[in-house]
Formats: C-alpha cells, structure tokens, sequence
C-alpha cells in the first residue's frame, strides 16, 4: 500500500513520488539501479538520478555498499514505505549490479525576464506610388533639372508639397519627358494643369499618373550633326493681311516685289 503521506509529500517531486511507487511494486531482489531505471522510463539518468536522491534525503530510501562473497562491491537499496523505519515486511532490500554513479543536481532554471512595456503598435504600411517612365540615359545634369521641377511645383499650388521620398521617385519620370525635348516650364505647366479642387490626399500618386498617362511622343529621328528645322512664327502680311512664318514682320512672298535684274537696277545691284 502506498501511503499518503508519499502521495501528497509536499517536498517531493513528481520523478521521486512515482520512482517510489514503482520501486515498492517490484519483487524483492529486482534490479533499480539507475541504467536499468532510465531504459523502463523516458525520462533519463539525469532526472532519475535526482529522484533517486530526493528519496534517499527523506529517508523512502537507503544506500549501501556492500562486498559480495565473489569480492565485487555491489550497492544494496532498500525501499522504506515509512520514513525512518528499519527492517520489517515492508522493507525491501534489492541489491544492484553496478555501483550507482555520483549524482549531479540539476541545472537551476533560468530566470524569467521581466515584462517589459507594451510593444507600440505598428503603424500602416503606407502605398506604393505607381511607376513613372524611365529615361533613356539617366544624366546627373537631366536629374537635376527634374528634381527643380518637382521642388518647384509647390510655389504654383501649395497642395503640390512633396517629399524627399516622393521627388525622388517622380525625378525619372520627369527626366524622360525632358528627353522628350520639352523645356522645365513646359513639363511644370502640364503637371499643374486643371488639378482638383478638393484637397489632394496623395498629390505624389497624382503626379506620378499624369507623368505616365500623359508622356508625349519620341522627337523624330536626326541624324547626327543635322540641325533641327526652325519653325518660324506666324506674321500678318503689310500688304495683304496674309498669314505667313518669318523671323519679322514684313510682306509675303506674293506682295513682295522680285528684283530687276536688267538695266540700270542690274547696274545698281552690281555697284
């Protein structure tokens, strides 16, 4: 019978409280040596050795080393159902084939850290701006010039405030349609054309979809070293009140008269 007074021991652990009952339900003279223990048992020398230990401490076991007639040291354990009784029917002497090893406490555990203070709450990854064109050849001067833009986009709509961030993943976008041989002013005033009236929540988002949605034509192919053609403006004839391109006003081609190339006038252009 297995007491109380074992089952409910408040200085016992678990491992020495079942070690004990099942030492008590063997037959006098098994083996309870600690290897023959750990292979009946999962949970290893280390831990059964402890157990063994706590019994021994509160007297549910006792230890000694005798010699046999064959002169090998064998260890006699005796398993007490009642601290501090000797001998009797519910003692039970089991020798031990091998000497039990010197046993080693167990590890401490460590100490638990401290709850710090509440972890912040993370806060929303904010959007991706959508993509912009990308220049050809990226040129250091092109982007700046792009960035120039972008800066000054705020002095014609103050709802137009940008980022470091924003400006520079916009620059390339206008950088490509500078490429496009458009000049600052003309890329700032498509940028800043008829926005919304309502405050805007993402003007980076906005510009980033007019750079995309809206990027003009590819100049048309030169040659190298070939001039580009002047496009002259547009003049009113003096005469005829005719449209016509010249670099100054003046008349058209019909009302201006061709010069005389004979006689005197001829004599004169000679001179």
């Amino acid at each position: 019978m297995v007491g109380n007074h074992l089952s409910q021991h408040a200085a016992l652990s678990l491992v020495a409280i079942g070690l004990s009952t099942h030492i008590q339900s063997l037959p006098a003279g098994s083996p309870v040596d600690i290897k023959t223990l750990a292979k009946r048992f999962p949970e290893g020398t280390t831990r059964i050795a402890n157990g063994l230990r706590e019994l021994e401490l509160h007297g549910y076991l006792r230890r000694t080393r005798e010699r046999t007639e064959d002169g090998r040291i064998v260890t006699l354990t005796v398993s007490c159902n009642h601290p501090g009784r000797t001998g009797g029917d519910e003692d039970r002497a089991q020798p031990e084939a091998e000497p039990a090893p010197e046993l080693k406490p167990e590890a401490e555990p460590a100490p638990q850290p401290t709850p710090g203070p509440p972890a912040r709450r993370a806060e929303p990854r904010r959007r991706a701006l959508p993509a912009v064109p990308q220049p050809a050849y990226p040129a250091p001067d092109l982007l700046v010039t792009a960035l120039d833009v972008l800066s000054g986009l705020r002095r014609e709509d103050p709802r137009l405030y940008l980022s470091a961030a924003d400006a520079e993943h916009l620059a390339p976008g206008v950088a490509a349609w500078l490429e496009r041989e458009l000049t600052p002013d003309a890329v700032r005033r498509v940028l800043t054309f008829d926005l919304p009236r309502e405050p805007l929540r993402r003007p980076a988002a906005l510009l980033a979809h007019r750079l995309g949605a809206q990027l003009p034509p590819l100049p048309p192919f030169r040659a190298p070293g070939q001039t580009p053609t002047v496009r002259r403006p547009l003049q009113n004839c003096d005469i005829c009140n005719l449209a016509y391109r010249a670099p100054e006003p003046g008349t058209c081609g019909t009302c201006t008269p061709e010069p005389d190339m004979t006689g005197s006038n001829l004599s004169s252009l000679l001179m």
